[in-house]
């Protein structure tokens, strides 16, 4: 996967987090609604530290290759 690919997933996780927190009612947040919401942004954050975590191990075996 090229690092193009991942920073566009990695935009799209940062739309998903923005669409699900207008969805959150924070009058009451484990309303049904609002805590599919939640787990939407739970889903989104734990995809972009997967992400994050793949770019810095290409990185590392890039470096790891050079030498």
């Amino acid at each position: 996967m090229s690092k193009t690919l991942s920073i566009i997933f990695i935009v799209i996780a940062i739309a998903l987090i923005t669409y699900n927190v207008t969805l959150v009612n924070f009058a009451d947040p484990f309303e049904k609604n609002s805590t599919i919401a939640l787990i939407g942004i739970m889903a989104s954050l734990c995809a972009i530290v997967l992400l994050l975590v793949f770019v810095t191990s290409k990185k590392i075996q890039d470096k790891m290759n050079q030498d």
